[in-house]
């Protein structure tokens, strides 16, 4: 929306302080006073206890939407349990968004909480639109007074609403765009819901480097704490011109990459070209819809043997054919590690690097982080100076998290190399490790070509050759032999293939996450679906379904 229209934002604690109109601060009075109802012998009545009943739930929510309907805000407010927080929205419900002829309708009751309908109008510079949405508002008792109230929540007031946000009717902040994939197919969130955050903030950024003019539209702008949000619209009264944005996302890629993370829940899939370092899709499946896939901060599991197998080649500590026994436990600095419950037990001494990376073996990996020459600091060496893993300088056209592999020392420091401790990742990082890994070469992601506004992409190292050519084939077998965990989810797949299994244990949760990375031909990806389980079981399929369709 323009910056110059006067936006309320829901909520603060000083209003609660110093607002003398709200129902709280006229309770507190009441009481100071000693005003108030009084009981039959002549002192205060007693405050009601218990859930509202079914008479309350129903006058309470009727008087609440009589006075929202009639634009009464601070009578609305007055029957929720925050007026303070209430009245500033219900405000600007009218005044800075515009939406009048309010008529509310409400459905059955379930319990305490009543759903309804609102219907609307929605009037701006000769412009006008009808509204119409559903939402629903929980009675609840109050907790001092014992009066049956609104628990108040900014999406009574819509349900896309949160904390912070507001609503407002105006000229666009950014002109619309028409955002294509790498072959002129147009992107839409209709079509590919997932991109909905993505395609919102690619109008933010780039709406007026696209060619636009801005229309006027209804829209959540969210809280100014939080400026990498971009307004949400939800109604356009007058279509501005949309501006052309080329995207590196492929249309039949991203498609699958939809497809495949709804079969699970809580899941994040990206995908790109090693060659470049193009973006191909990016989908998740939440119920937050938030973008974990580029800014998820999670412990990657086992896939983050990748970096510690580069790190352990690159210090000469060990190679793909060089030694690396799998106990089925392994102490480090007085601290057990196990591996994986259904691994088999490999006590070999003869067991290899590439054995132990196929099968994912945690010990192996546990019993070599204390060689010599390594410190606490050379997986963060090899994370950041080889990988690009920095944390804050990628520049991908969106916002992103670039993972971080800080040094640490004690039982972390082998928690670290399994991905475990206090290593943070999501799959837009670990399909770049894949990326870097099959190639030698770091290549930052990116899904808006630089040279449309300049961008300077991150750089690093890389990684030998020797190196990337040791770790491509262990993923290889990880991906096609007898052994390798990654067998099951690759298979039927055509072309070069390999891939890397991974799960965290997540603090507080029974099931661990579960975590794959793979590569075919010149497309990496990666999956993570928190709660899901070993690596093969929800990220494998979703990995290996976005490089069948990029055959």
């Amino acid at each position: 929306m323009a910056k110059g229209v006067k936006a309320a934002v829901i909520g603060g604690v000083f209003a609660v302080m110093v607002g003398g109109a709200g129902y709280g601060a006229y309770n507190l009075m009441s009481a100071l006073n000693g005003g108030g109802a009084t009981g039959a012998g002549g002192g205060p009545a007693p405050a009601r206890s218990g859930p509202p009943s079914a008479r309350e739930v129903e006058e309470t929510a009727a008087k609440f939407f009589a006075a929202w309907e009639k634009g009464r805000a601070g009578q609305a407010a007055s029957y929720t349990n925050n007026d303070a927080a209430a009245e500033p929205l219900l405000t600007s419900y009218g005044e800075n968004a515009h939406i009048t002829r309010v008529r509310i309708t409400p459905g059955a009751a379930k319990g305490d909480t009543v759903p309804f309908t609102v219907e609307a109008k929605v009037s701006y510079g000769g412009k006008s639109k009808e509204l119409g949405y559903k939402s629903e508002l929980t009675v609840v008792r109050g907790l001092t007074t014992g009066r049956a109230l609104v628990d108040w929540r900014p999406a009574v007031v819509h349900p896309r609403l949160k904390t912070g946000d507001t609503l407002v009717t105006g000229e666009a902040a950014s002109p619309p765009i028409e955002a294509v994939d790498r072959d002129g197919t147009v992107l839409t969130k209709e079509k590919y819901p997932s991109l909905g955050p993505v395609l919102d903030t690619l109008r933010d950024r780039y709406g007026d480097k696209a060619g636009g003019e801005p229309g006027i539209e209804l829209s959540i702008r969210h809280a100014e704490e939080s400026p990498e949000s971009p307004d949400t619209s939800l109604l356009t009264l007058a279509e501005g011109r949309k501006g052309r944005l080329e995207t590196t996302l492929s249309a039949s890629v991203q498609e699958a990459a939809e497809k495949a993370v709804k079969r699970y829940p809580e899941s994040s899939v990206v995908a790109l070209k090693p060659s470049t370092g193009e973006v191909l899709a990016v989908a998740n499946h939440r119920e937050d819809a938030f973008n974990a896939a580029f800014e998820g901060r999670v412990a990657p599991g086992s896939t983050m043997k990748i970096i510690t197998a580069a790190m352990l080649i690159d210090n000469g500590v060990t190679s793909m054919n060089g030694p690396a026994p799998c106990p089925p436990t392994a102490t480090w600095q007085s601290q057990t590690f196990k591996n994986l419950t259904g691994l088999a037990p490999d006590e070999s001494a003869n067991a290899t690097l590439a054995q132990a990376f196929a099968r994912s073996c945690n010990t192996a990996f546990i019993k070599l982080v204390d060689e010599k020459p390594l410190t606490d600091a050379s997986l963060t060496a090899e994370a950041e100076e080889r990988f690009g893993l920095r944390g804050d300088d990628w520049k991908t056209g969106i916002t992103s998290f670039d993972g971080s592999v800080p040094a640490a020392g004690g039982p972390d420091r082998a928690a670290g190399a399994i991905g475990q401790g206090q290593v943070q990742m999501n799959p837009l990082n670990m399909a770049s490790v894949t990326a870097t890994a099959i190639t030698g070469r770091f290549r930052q992601p990116y899904i808006v070509p630089p040279t449309l506004d300049d961008r300077r992409l991150a750089t690093a190292e890389g990684l030998r050759a020797s190196t990337a050519a040791q770790l491509k084939q262990m993923m290889r077998l990880t991906a096609t032999s007898p052994q390798g965990t990654a067998v099951r989810a690759m298979s039927g797949l055509s072309g070069d293939i390999g891939a890397k299994t991974g799960s965290a244990e997540v603090d507080g949760k029974a099931g661990s996450d579960s975590w794959f990375t793979g590569f075919r031909d010149d497309v990496a990806a990666a999956a993570m679906s928190q709660q899901g389980g070993h690596g093969g079981d929800a990220a494998g399929p979703i990995v290996a379904a976005v490089l069948r369709a990029s055959g």
